[in-house]
């Protein structure tokens, strides 16, 4: 699965592994819950991500995480770990979802995170060349005053305009408020020509995904999945080229699918859907894209051609310059020109 890759549904915060969390919060003086037993060790913290019984008891866990993080330099070693092995797994390009509400919440400040995450990416940029676009995203289950608060720093720190963010999305369970609470900073956002997306179909029917595209003007939508139950609504995701930012593997650890052969793969490329394949939180669902990758091969046994088109979705739903994409479409086009060479049978001469 070495075919050069886009990610687009990838929360910084959700690739800190529990090894550099206890590192953390012992450099930075943070106590751990004591009457939790999953905070025993790593090893144990680890077990416990494994049995996630749903989004809500996933997120329970990450905001506990993420509060290890305190400095520039936290975040940008988070960001430049993520990208050390994003490169290992033929990432070229990546999108990443950073949550400052639940950092300034906690006494850490816009200004810190985003200073540290910004040094991560254009360090990868230099040292790996991989392109990357940082999304601010806010959190369903905070008031919509608090992202309003954080949406105009950036605005007001001109972040949307001079590269230090490529656009807003929206996360947090479903079940926590309705898009169109959001309405108002997304409008702001589409009438000032930012870049929009939210989670929707993740464990919501498929009305909240045509909530986010009536009410939030998103340009993507990220998890998606229950989007198969609705045929019209697919219908039209697909003609108007939507890409859909599919996480099989975080879909099957928070229980919303039983395996991967209820992921709907087949469903959205007969329908020439746009899609993407992402990791999420792959720190807690034990799978980076690779991982996503190779395990939707292993139960789908897709073409080489249908590769491609999962490709070429990537990078046409991609926000980066037209520049960008076209140098990501000759990568992608001369891996397959490549590995179709090396499958074909020598040439006999007579």
């Amino acid at each position: 699965m070495s075919l050069p890759k886009c990610e687009h549904h990838l929360h910084i915060e959700g690739t800190l592994s529990p090894e550099a969390l206890f590192a953390l919060a012992a450099s930075n003086n943070v106590t751990l819950p004591q009457d939790n037993p999953a905070f025993a060790s790593p090893t144990t913290l680890s077990e416990r991500y494994s049995q996630f019984t749903s989004l809500d008891d996933f997120l329970h866990y990450y905001f506990i995480g993420m509060s290890v993080l305190k400095t520039e330099g936290d975040f940008e070693t988070l960001a430049m770990n993520y990208f050390l092995r994003a490169k290992a797994d033929g990432v070229h390009h990546a999108e990443l979802f950073w949550d400052p509400d639940a950092h300034t919440i906690r006494g850490v400040s816009y200004e810190t995170a985003i200073t540290g995450l910004r040094r991560g990416c254009l360090r990868a940029e230099k040292e790996l060349g991989i392109s990357s676009l940082l999304i601010l995203c806010v959190l369903r289950h905070l008031p919509v005053e608090a992202a309003k608060s954080t949406f105009d720093i950036a605005l007001k720190a001109g972040h949307f305009n001079d590269g230090t963010l490529g656009g807003i999305g929206m996360s947090g369970s479903e079940q926590t408020g309705k898009p169109e609470d959001w309405k108002d900073i997304f409008t702001e956002a589409k009438n000032a020509g930012i870049r929009r997306t939210a989670h929707a179909g993740e464990e919501g029917p498929p009305a909240f995904i045509q909530m986010s595209l009536d009410e939030l003007h998103v340009e993507r939508i990220d998890h998606g999945r229950t989007l198969a139950e609705d045929f019209e609504l697919m219908k039209k995701i697909a003609e108007q080229k939507t890409l859909v930012t599919l996480c099989p593997l975080s879909n099957i650890c928070l229980r919303g699918v039983k395996n991967m052969s209820e992921m709907p793969i087949r469903k959205f490329l007969d329908a020439k859907v746009h899609f993407s394949l992402n990791s999420d939180d792959p720190a807690y669902f034990g799978g980076y894209i690779l991982d996503n990758y190779c395990a939707v091969q292993e139960e789908f046994n897709l073409s080489l051609s249908e590769w491609e088109d999962i490709a070429s979705y990537a990078i046409e739903g991609s926000w980066c310059s037209e520049q960008r994409k076209q140098q990501l479409r000759n990568v992608v086009y001369k891996h397959s020109h490549e590995f179709r060479a090396a499958r074909m049978p020598p040439v006999r001469r007579r």
